[in-house]
């Protein structure tokens, strides 16, 4: 339900905002597997969770952790320096770009050229269609 799902969340966020900077990016919490990393004032939290047949999570913590900087490091190169504003005030956009990274859960995409061609089609589309109504 999504009250649960809102209270775990935010749970969450609180245990990885109250971690130290010496304390591992890495955490076990209601049976998921959490990952973060934090990057100036934001954080990119992970979490995953065995699926109903398994036991254990089979989810590596450090692949987890390199898609996180793949995701920054592709932000940055489309936003510049990605900051908050750039996330809220692009919302859409930001969540195309997870789109092309992740499917069904799993990564699929880690190339930055390819995860980025598509948006830039649309803001050149858009850019022609916005000069030719002028």
């Amino acid at each position: 339900a999504v009250p649960e799902r809102a209270a775990l969340e935010s749970e969450i966020v609180r245990k990885c905002l109250s971690r130290s900077e010496l304390q591992c990016s890495f955490l076990e919490y209601r049976g998921y597997k959490v990952v973060y990393r934090r990057y100036a004032s934001l954080f990119f939290i992970v979490g995953t969770k065995p699926s109903p047949d398994e036991e254990e999570n089979p989810e590596n913590e450090l692949g987890l952790l390199e898609f996180i900087h793949t995701l920054v490091e592709t932000m940055d190169k489309w936003a510049g320096s990605i900051c908050e504003l750039d996330i809220m005030y692009q919302l859409e956009q930001v969540h195309f770009l997870l789109d092309e990274m992740v499917m069904n859960g799993n990564i699929v995409e880690t190339n930055k050229h390819n995860i980025l061609r598509p948006l830039d089609l649309m803001e050149r589309e858009s850019k022609k269609a916005d000069s030719m109504y002028r």
